[in-house]
């Protein structure tokens, strides 16, 4: 199923690192930049919010239920009469409960605006230059590829620089300011529980490497097979009138059932080894989460904890394994926006073979003289539709060209107006 082109070679990293393709999408993010910075920083408001999250549940368990005085930084806050209410106590940490879920939809909602508006900013500017480089290509290249693959790469593998940047590289580096905090948070509570929760990180690790590679190759694959469906679509439906005339309607049904059949099997295979992978990293989270709770309760017992610090530590916890969460599978799940980037910028690389050469002189107005000197082409090298050809037309003449089916009287007419180079 992997012996599509060279290209299908490329994505599997014969000539282009996964590093590259990240790097190459936000150069070609550049001018949003600024937008970027501040979709970033924006989100970053989620981690303090996230801090304040599970603090109302300790206030109510050690300073309203219990006798422990409320944290630190509160008690600076408040008058000393108020900490000494367990009413006022318990009305704060409603409170704050509120404002806290207040805070968060808002922060939510502003980063939501400001990654649809530069990541459709994005897309568009992406899809515009894509369009204009598969326009300045020549024809042997849309030949060869056909226009339904163009069309493909232009608006689906497209998509790869929003997926990727607004959905990939700002939650993951959103992900690690969280995850640095709640280590540091954490760990001032009770460092030992700290050590227990990110025991769990080599397995995530290991698990990224083994299933990231296997899912970038059937990506690759997937993106390829629905571009040769499309391909079957795009060509039958432009030709209804011959495939009418041959009676070729169910041929054409079948060729296209059973490419859209290969491209249904491979795309639930490829879910199915997601669903594994996500699976194996639940598992690995409920692991951890159960040896920091079955700790943290014998800490309790001992004195070392009290009832409050385990709620809050287990919310943290809680919290600490949603960043690994999220950036083990984003790490696997970019794989197939890195697939559609390199479709997308494969097709960006391409060159027009009919180029202007070097001091090219510009033609006002044509004199209308044809000459054709001794003229060979071909479109596969080693096979010359025409060959050898001379002839002079004059301004005003009127020549017709006679010949069988195949013996180059359309491609005399694509040479005369450059459509291709001759050979």
């Amino acid at each position: 199923m992997r012996r599509f082109t060279n290209e299908s070679m490329t994505a599997h990293g014969k000539s282009r690192s996964d590093w590259q393709t990240y790097r190459r999408l936000l150069l070609q993010a550049r001018p949003y930049w600024p937008h970027l910075a501040g979709i970033l920083l924006w989100g970053l408001l989620a981690t303090p919010l996230a801090l304040l999250a599970p603090l109302p549940l300790k206030i109510v368990v050690d300073s309203v239920l219990g006798s422990r005085a409320i944290p630190g930084f509160l008690s600076a806050l408040l008058p000393q009469s108020m900490e000494q209410s367990p009413e006022v106590l318990l009305v704060l940490a409603a409170g704050l409960v509120i404002l806290t879920a207040l805070a968060s939809q808002i922060q939510a909602l502003g980063g939501w605006l400001l990654q649809t508006y530069a990541g459709e900013k994005l897309l568009l500017e992406f899809r515009a230059e894509l369009f204009r480089n598969a326009q300045r290509l020549s024809f042997s290249y849309h030949d060869t590829r056909g226009t339904a693959d163009s069309t493909y790469r232009i608006q689906y593998d497209s998509l790869a620089i929003q997926h990727v940047i607004m959905s990939g590289v700002i939650p993951l580096v959103s992900s690690l300011a969280m995850l640095a905090s709640m280590i540091y948070v954490t760990a001032r509570i009770d460092s030992g529980l700290v050590v227990i929760a990110l025991s769990v990180s080599p397995v995530l690790f290991l698990l990224t490497r083994l299933f990231g590679r296997r899912l970038k190759r059937h990506w690759t694959d997937l993106k390829m097979m629905e571009s040769m469906a499309n391909s079957i679509v795009n060509e039958v439906l432009s030709s209804m009138r011959v495939v009418k005339a041959f009676g070729r309607e169910d041929h054409e049904h079948g060729r296209f059932l059973g490419q859209a059949t290969r491209v249904m099997k491979l795309q639930i295979n490829t879910y199915m080894i997601q669903g594994v992978y996500d699976l194996l990293i639940a598992l690995s989270l409920a692991v951890g989460t159960a040896a920091v709770l079955f700790v943290g309760a014998s800490h309790v017992r001992q004195g070392k904890l009290s009832v409050g610090d385990l709620l809050l530590v287990s919310g943290y916890v809680a919290l600490l394994f949603d960043p690994l969460r999220v950036l083990s599978k984003k790490l696997t799940e970019l794989k197939g926006g890195l697939a559609s980037a390199e479709r997308a910028f494969a097709l960006l690389n391409e060159v027009p073979d009919v180029v202007e050469r070097p001091g090219a002189r510009s033609i006002e107005r044509a004199g209308g003289d044809v000459s054709f000197r001794d003229v060979s082409f071909g479109y596969k090298p080693g096979f010359d539709v025409i060959k050898g050809v001379s002839l002079e037309i004059t301004a005003g003449s009127r020549v017709g060209i006679q010949g069988s089916t195949g013996a180059g009287k359309s491609t005399l007419l694509s040479l005369l107006v450059r459509f291709y180079d001759v050979t």
